[in-house]
């Protein structure tokens, strides 16, 4: 598109946008995510890395990391969550992670995406990553250690996780303030008790999520909070940083 107006028409056109995504001409698509993206801790230089971007949706991490230098980065998701209140008709898979790839000038090559579950990684058909993005989407897997071993059976640095944690939000044991702080527990949500999304399973504290990650096989692991004190739902997320040192291998 070769005018502001003709590529605004466009980002208008899809019915729902998750990430908030900077395109040509200063327009930023109108989503919300992520909250504060310094807070993941990525490093400004991603010089010649190979990237994993899990649960990419519109592709915000992707893009950002080819902006810090990343030789390719791999997109998967397999659009399993609709928030809770998303219709089927507003996940529009692809198209909006595509639109922005194109507005954006990278090579399919250089950020190439794939349809499939976390479960189905292995090193033998998608290669080994120097880095891993895990953001938002722990807490939607039925088998959370589970897609935490398949991750590290193709990372070879380190891995970024965000995800819900159970610190200073529980359902079961009275709501915001009334979380689990300081325990190595996780919550397991058969139903739509946390956020009335029924794709929410598991919930784990900071310190368990830092223990599912070193058990995993990062033995170099640090974690921390969003914010110290949440005063809503979702900004009760944490993040946890591990990485393989020569020991791990």
């Amino acid at each position: 598109m070769n005018t502001r107006e003709a590529l605004q028409q466009e980002v208008d056109k899809f019915p729902y946008w998750y990430h908030r995504i900077e395109l040509p001409f200063g327009i930023v698509t109108p989503g919300w995510a992520p909250i504060n993206a310094a807070a993941y801790g990525i490093p400004q230089s991603l010089h010649d890395k190979r990237i994993l971007d899990i649960g990419a949706w519109d592709g915000y991490w992707t893009f950002e990391a080819l902006k810090r230098g990343a030789a390719q980065v791999v997109a998967i998701d397999d659009f399993s969550d609709y928030l809770g209140t998303l219709d089927q008709s507003q996940r529009v898979a692809w198209k909006t992670f595509d639109f922005c790839r194109d507005a954006l000038g990278y090579a399919i090559q250089r950020c190439p995406r794939i349809d499939m579950s976390v479960y189905d990684l292995n090193v033998e058909r998608h290669g080994l990553f120097d880095t891993v993005f895990f953001f938002g989407t722990l807490y939607h897997l039925r088998y959370p250690l589970l897609a935490l071993d398949k991750i590290s059976s193709v990372c070879r640095g380190e891995i970024y996780v965000e995800s819900a944690i159970l610190d200073d939000f529980s359902p079961y044991h009275g709501g915001l303030g009334h979380g689990l702080k300081n325990s190595v527990a996780m919550e397991f949500y058969p139903e739509n008790q946390y956020a009335n999304n029924n794709s929410n399973w598991w919930v784990p504290t900071l310190a368990c999520l830092a223990q599912m990650v070193r058990a995993a096989g990062f033995d170099d692991v640090t974690g921390w909070k969003l914010t110290e004190n949440p005063n809503n739902l979702s900004m009760c997320r944490g993040f946890v940083k591990g990485r393989k040192t020569k020991s791990s291998y």
